[in-house]
């Protein structure tokens, strides 16, 4: 519980002070959108550079661990997408607002993923996270940015439009940039690798300040169905799927412990900055991104307390 709070409460924190910030006019309407643009082009894609292509995928059980996640993730989008209709139907929850209930289900906070993983496993932890981070973020990337072209517009996108979206997304690009550094066994010059981590730093204060800069408390107070269902079946479900793919896949030990956190740590602060430049409901977004963040506390424990 101390570990999950100690890495839990300083990003509640940061989300507070970016909704401070903004409330006071500190910062306000066109700068934030400055802030936002340098988070998702430059910031977070150095992060997934940095981590993938320093990872030892030698010393950790790289297939069976990105297997169990590959499943467990596909199986999650999959349920999500099959049930999109229905949403629609019985709660009468729009397209574009199932966007966000959709990041907010599938996709993962690795920030808040690696300080949990390295302090409840140290190097080891880090590296078998690195595992998930290759097996887990493009396939999330790639499903939550056709999702968001196809829903966000009302309108389904051509096959060009779609692979434009991909081939253009800085996460994407990053991520397989990071893979092929990784692959091709080079040492990275220090004066780079010193300029990557500086960016890399920024990333997750600036993120999570744009995100508290997006909340709108009254709806936190009154939450509809929407924000309930993209703020619980994330923490309800994931742990659930992946420990069942652990157990078919034979995971057991650290590696097991390290696909829980992964499943079970609340949805990616990129996601606002993702809904933002692609036409999604950001507003929920944030507003999902902080409730799961403050549940988190309670479930992430419980869900290590109970798979491992």
């Amino acid at each position: 519980m101390l570990t999950t709070l100690a890495a839990l409460v300083p990003i509640i924190l940061v989300i507070a002070s970016g909704y401070l910030i903004a409330r006071t006019g500190l910062i306000s309407g066109e700068q934030w959108r400055g802030i936002e643009k340098l988070a998702f082009y430059a910031l977070f894609p150095a992060v997934l550079f940095q981590t993938i292509s320093e990872a030892d995928f030698s010393q950790v059980p790289t297939l069976s661990m990105g297997g169990a996640l590959l499943a467990a993730v596909s199986l999650m989008v999959a349920i999500m997408l099959f049930a999109r209709g229905m949403i629609e139907r019985i709660w009468g929850i729009p397209a574009v607002r199932f966007t966000s209930i959709f990041q907010g289900t599938v996709r993962w906070n690795a920030m808040i993923a690696l300080a949990i993983a390295n302090n409840i496993a140290g190097e080891a932890g880090l590296a078998m996270l690195a595992v998930a981070m290759v097996f887990m973020i493009p396939v999330l990337n790639i499903a939550s940015i056709v999702v968001l072209s196809r829903y966000a517009s009302g309108t389904t996108p051509s096959s060009k439009k779609l692979l434009r979206d991909l081939y253009t997304n800085p996460f994407i690009l990053s991520i397989f940039a990071g893979v092929l550094f990784n692959l091709s066994g080079l040492a990275m010059p220090f004066v780079l690798a010193d300029t990557i981590e500086i960016f890399a730093r920024a990333a997750l204060p600036i993120g999570i300040i744009c995100v508290g800069a997006g909340l709108d408390l009254n709806s936190l107070r009154r939450p509809g169905p929407a924000l309930t269902m993209g703020t619980f079946l994330r923490p309800v479900f994931m742990p659930l799927i992946a420990f069942g793919f652990a157990w078919l896949f034979g995971v057991s030990g650290t590696a097991l412990t390290v696909i829980i956190i992964a499943c079970s740590v609340p949805c990616a602060g990129n996601s606002y900055l993702l809904a933002r430049e692609m036409g999604g409901d950001a507003k929920l977004m944030a507003e999902i991104i902080t409730l799961q963040t403050l549940v988190a506390t309670l479930t992430i424990p419980l869900a290590l307390l109970i798979f491992t």
